[in-house]
Formats: C-alpha cells, sequence, structure tokens
C-alpha cells in the first residue's frame, strides 16, 4: 500500500448502505464467542449472506469454511482489541471495512457488544455506520523490513543489558538514552502500551507520532510527539542481551540497527456506529483514566449530602 504522509482527518461523516452477502469472520483464539457467532449466523441465515473466516497469523481456532478477505464485503473481528487489530491488518490489503465485535467489555477498536451484533448489521446494511479511517506506522528497517503498524511499535530488551537508542526527528538528535526500549505509537495506539510507559495520550481527531522511552537510565529523555508529517529515525544497539520487535503486540524475529517511522494515512478502516463511545469516555468507563481520590472522596460527600 502506497505510503502517504499528509494530514488527514480520521472520521468521514456518513457511508453508504453495504451489501452484505459474505462475511469474514476473525475470532479470539481462547476466549468465549458463541453469543457473537450465533447471532451472525442467524443475521446472516435472515439475510442470505454467508460467513467465512479469513486466516490470521496464529490462528488456529476454526468456527467456519475459509474464505479470502477480498471476496468479503465486511470483516468481523469477534473477542476484544487484539482481535480487531489482527483483523484490521487483513483487510487493509483490499480496502474492507471491519466491525470489532467485543465479547467482553468494549474496547477501544470495539463498535458494538456480541449481544446487539444483529442490530449492528442491520445498521450498516441500512447505511446507518460511518468509516473511522485509522493511519498506520509504516516502518522501514536497516535489514530491508518493511512493515506496518495500527497500534504501535516496539524495541525492547531481549536479556540482561539495555537497549541504546538514539532518536532523531527530521534530521535533529532529539537525545540518546539507555534503557529498556522505546514505543513508537499511533494516536490510536497512544492509549495502548506507551501510556502505560507513561507517555502521552493523543485525544480523537489528534495528528501526529508519540515515541515513549522504556525505562531511561539517567538523563532527561520525556515522551515526545511529533508531527504527522515529521521523518523518526531510530538507532539501536541491542546489546549483549539483544533485542525483540513488536508490532501490534506480536513478536518479531527481525533486529535491525536503524528503523525509519512516517505516518500513513487511512491505512484501515474500522466501523464506526452512530452511538459510538468517544475514546476518553471508554478510557473512563474501563478505569484507565480515574479522577484523584481527593476528587472522588469530595462527590462522595456531596451525594450523602455532606459538606
Amino acid at each position: 500500500m502506497p505510503v502517504n504522509t499528509r494530514p488527514h482527518a480520521t472520521e468521514v461523516a456518513a457511508a453508504p448502505a453495504l451489501k452484505l452477502e459474505r462475511l469474514g469472520l476473525v475470532v479470539h483464539p481462547r476466549r468465549e464467542i458463541d453469543t457473537a457467532l450465533d447471532n451472525a449466523r442467524t443475521w446472516a441465515f435472515a439475510n442470505g449472506a454467508t460467513i467465512v473466516q479469513i486466516h490470521v497469523s496464529g490462528q488456529e481456532r476454526v468456527v467456519a469454511d475459509p474464505g479470502e478477505v477480498a471476496s468479503c464485503d465486511l470483516v468481523l473481528a469477534v473477542g476484544g482489541d487484539g482481535t480487531a487489530l489482527h483483523a484490521l491488518h487483513a483487510a487493509a490489503a483490499v480496502n474492507r471495512p471491519v466491525l470489532g465485535v467485543a465479547c467482553g467489555s468494549l474496547g477501544a477498536l470495539t463498535a458494538t457488544a456480541a449481544e446487539d451484533l444483529a442490530h449492528a448489521l442491520d445498521g450498516i446494511a441500512a447505511g446507518a455506520w460511518s468509516p473511522r479511517k485509522l493511519p498506520g506506522l509504516q516502518i522501514s528497517g536497516s535489514d530491508g523490513l518493511e512493515r506496518v503498524a495500527i497500534n504501535d511499535v516496539v524495541v525492547v530488551r531481549h536479556g540482561a543489558s539495555q537497549v541504546i537508542v538514539s532518536i532523531e526527528i527530521d534530521g535533529q538528535v532529539y537525545v540518546r538514552y539507555a534503557g529498556d526500549g522505546i514505543v513508537v505509537a499511533t494516536p490510536v495506539g497512544s492509549s495502548a502500551y506507551t501510556l502505560a510507559a507513561g507517555g502521552p495520550i493523543l485525544a480523537e481527531r489528534s495528528e501526529g507520532i508519540v515515541l515513549t522511552p522504556l525505562a531511561p537510565h539517567g538523563g532527561c529523555c520525556p515522551p515526545l510527539v511529533v508531527g504527522s508529517s515529521s521523518s523518526v529515525r531510530l538507532a539501536i544497539e541491542p546489546g549483549y542481551g539483544g533485542a525483540r520487535m513488536e508490532f501490534d503486540g506480536q513478536a518479531e524475529d527481525e533486529q535491525p540497527s536503524e528503523l525509519r517511522a512516517a505516518r500513513v494515512e487511512d491505512y484501515a478502516t474500522l466501523v464506526g456506529l452512530g452511538d459510538a463511545e468517544p475514546l476518553l469516555a471508554g478510557l473512563r468507563r474501563r478505569r484507565i483514566l480515574i479522577d484523584s481520590p481527593r476528587v472522588l472522596a469530595r462527590d462522595d460527600r456531596a451525594a450523602l449530602g455532606g459538606s
């Protein structure tokens, strides 16, 4: 897919009705998904659609006959955010939209609960949805590596020794440090690993790339947000213990000494529904963002009629 680094809106207001004749499934390898599968099969039978399963890396669970993602009108990611990432990568190459179906709590990439899947499919078939265009990170390595991440790419120490990382932005050195590694994330991924490591959240409709050093040993190297069109270069010295790379949480064998990152606009399409929960509201509901104890105690007093 061609790389386009121009700024672009991440949301589109309206979408056409989809003729859902063939649904592709990407499923969680272990989670209980029977409710979602039953609802998908019932809807497909009632609406004359067929269901196939899309093969993704590491997937051994079989729930339907195999099919090609290019033959599908819509891909259902049944499980959670990790399953949605697998589905988005599979669908991106052929520009198919992905509906994230939560089998558990709604996450950042899931638009409907398993119990509400039939209603969601009715809405998509009627055009009551919006394509949520997600950017990616085009990662190029010194050894010929070419990959795209939707959430983040991580370089992390593999053994006891530290990793030395040099960060350059548009040809200028930002910082050189020794530590556990680095997370480079999109706005979508800014509420995942990079947040856990102390990085900032980029709110909805934000542009940019987040770089978060992991456990730096001394010095001053705070997380950095760079512009969408910025050129990011990482020089990596893995130390005697080595380092490993992760793309969207999936470990890779490559260990390049240099990485370049560039933002790719409109890499994948996620289905958004009319009553979709905003990002910050979802983080608060899941208690990833929590008010300070003093503020919560004041609310409790007010609820009890105290001062």
